[in-house]
């Protein structure tokens, strides 16, 4: 089974063709990305207007590329996917008709594509995990603790009350005038810092819930820059590394929470699974491999090229959708949010 996966949510234009492997993993014959980050850099931010007409221009020849790298006519292909959701709403047009515009013309099965329920199955792609097991998902727009059940079935354990963690990331680094993207500067600063001379608070840590709240830390962190005034080389170091540390203690106590809470509603999960940009981070990654060891968990961690937005991941979650039988029509409609599990109300900075 092959399948072409195409990924325009935010700010990375993306096309790959996966293919399903014997051994329950997936074969990537083709993975093409083109980064905005240089577009958006000037604003500190992703614009969204900015964002759909770079996937407009780009989103052809990548999906041309794929084709060629894999060897294969769209004919050859056993479906289409796209990410429908949640994300940019201009951006998510762009690939959902690009990929309904694909699958009418060859006539193959076309499957919509929740962005999240992408990032949720990447492992099973890279490490063939089976289910069910215990999700981070944490990147600029999304910070959740997500139970794994099945292709379709997800429990939300706790979320972000208000900041996700890769855009408290972002927010801190431009509060020091570090460039854009945030996060991997904020850790090349901390790398260098002192982590115990800011007392930043740990907030939500040891609350019997899984949900985060991250935009006290940001203010702790925002009334120290003020103080400094202008802040050195070495408060710049130390305000990171001050700042890293409290979010792995944070993430580490709400994982803790979310797999006493996975265990107590679905019984023993087999891995732990990271995934987002987030996922890139150096020192959270050690202390979640650390957690896992002690909690007795496998860990998935998957490569860093698909821990952020890719066209591979939204491949795979179609052939998991299509081996199911799990196909879309032409009417369905692009959704700026969709949370993974149905009952949930909470919108994660106006994306799920």
């Amino acid at each position: 089974m092959r399948v072409l996966g195409i990924e325009t949510t935010c700010d990375e234009t993306a096309a790959a063709i996966v293919r399903a492997g014997p051994d329950g993993k997936g074969e990537i014959l083709a993975d093409e990305v083109v980064s905005q980050i240089a577009e958006h850099a000037a604003y500190g931010g992703v614009v969204p207007e900015i964002a759909a007409r770079a996937h407009v221009e780009h989103l052809d020849e990548l999906v041309a590329r794929a084709l060629a790298k894999a060897g294969l006519r769209l004919a050859d292909l056993d479906g289409v996917a796209a990410a429908a959701g949640p994300g940019l709403i201009g951006g998510v047009m762009v690939g959902l008709t690009m990929g309904k515009g694909l699958a009418l013309a060859s006539g193959k099965p076309f499957i919509a594509v929740n962005h999240l329920e992408a990032h949720a199955l990447t492992a099973r792609l890279t490490d063939g995990l089976e289910f069910p097991y215990l999700l981070l998902l944490a990147s600029g727009g999304h910070t959740q603790l997500i139970g794994v059940l099945g292709v379709g079935e997800y429990r939300r354990l706790g979320t972000t009350l208000d900041d996700a963690i890769g855009e408290a990331f972002d927010k801190v680094a431009k509060m020091l005038g570090l460039p854009y993207p945030g996060g991997p500067q904020v850790e090349k600063q901390a790398a260098q810092g002192d982590p115990q001379r800011f007392e930043f608070p740990r907030p939500m840590l040891r609350r019997p819930n899984a949900d985060f709240s991250l935009s006290g830390l940001k203010t702790a962190v925002r009334i120290e820059v003020d103080k400094l005034r202008r802040p050195n080389r070495t408060d710049i170091q130390d305000i990171c590394a001050s700042f890293q540390a409290a979010i792995v203690d944070v993430v580490i106590d709400r994982a803790r929470m979310a797999l006493r809470l996975f265990r107590e509603q679905s019984g023993a999960p087999r891995g732990l699974v990271v995934a987002g940009g987030v996922a890139a981070n150096g020192p959270l990654r050690a202390a979640l491999a650390r957690f896992a060891v002690e909690s007795g968990l496998r860990l998935s961690l998957p490569p860093l090229n698909l821990c952020t937005d890719n066209g591979a991941m939204i491949a795979w979650a179609g052939i998991e959708r299509l081996r199911l039988g799990l196909t879309d029509g032409m009417d369905f409609a692009p959704r700026p949010r969709w949370p993974l599990d149905p009952g949930a109300e909470r919108v994660n900075n106006g994306k799920a």
